[in-house]
């Protein structure tokens, strides 16, 4: 019997370690104000500010209550209200960014390797899809009031297809889910891909990918 619940044990334990449905780790107080000026090592968190110095501001934010400027390479602007902008948010397991587009913008694709991702389209119409990890692309053209949900870690992307200007919330299950953005992390890295690698894979000339490096810095 013994042994059975040991196993038994074991079994549910490493469901729960390898479960895709993990998130942040649940907080154990009632809330934990990030001390974004501590020098302590953080893991999974921010050390917290002091109870008796938390203020009802510590739970309220305007940073995503004004329009990015979409004068970019991309046509879009991401404003992030997560763990660093917002500290009040620290060991919640929750973040949102706020994503304005010009007509034709794009959220170039990327992914984010520690959340799923919620998207409210508040104003415009995006087109909105992601790729399997069996490289089936899913997507599907999301009005204002529409949502879109976004599986933890697949590559995804929004596009900006009305002739208007278009708003979109994403909601995060973590307070920080990071973003790995394709052209970015491929042309922009810092030391550079090879280029004869980059070539290779996307099977073009060299020169081309030495011309796409050079838009990103590189």
């Amino acid at each position: 019997m013994a042994t059975h619940l040991l196993l038994l044990l074991l079994l549910c334990l490493a469901l729960f370690f390898l479960s895709p449905c993990r998130s942040d780790p649940d907080p154990l107080q009632d809330f934990c104000v990030a001390n974004l000026r501590a020098s302590d090592i953080t893991v999974d968190g921010f050390p917290c500010k002091p109870t008796s110095d938390v203020v009802a501001d510590d739970f309220f934010s305007t940073v995503l209550s004004k329009e990015g400027n979409t004068n970019s390479i991309f046509s879009s602007n991401l404003t992030s209200a997560n763990v660093l902008s917002f500290p009040g948010l620290n060991t919640l397991g929750l973040s949102m960014n706020r994503v304005d587009f010009a007509p034709g913008g794009v959220n170039p694709p990327h992914s984010h390797p520690r959340s799923a991702e919620l998207v409210l389209v508040a104003k415009g119409r995006l087109l909105v899809g992601f790729v399997s990890t069996s490289n089936v692309f899913y997507s599907k053209v999301v009005k204002a009031g529409e949502i879109f949900v976004i599986p933890k870690g697949l590559v995804h992307f929004q596009y900006n297809v009305g002739k208007t200007k278009a708003l979109a919330i994403t909601v995060f299950n973590s307070q920080l889910p990071g973003a790995v953005v394709a052209p970015l992390a491929l042309f922009g890295s810092k030391p550079a891909i090879p280029s004869e690698v980059l070539a290779k894979a996307f099977q073009v000339d060299q020169q081309v990918v030495k011309l796409i490096k050079s838009k990103f810095g590189n």
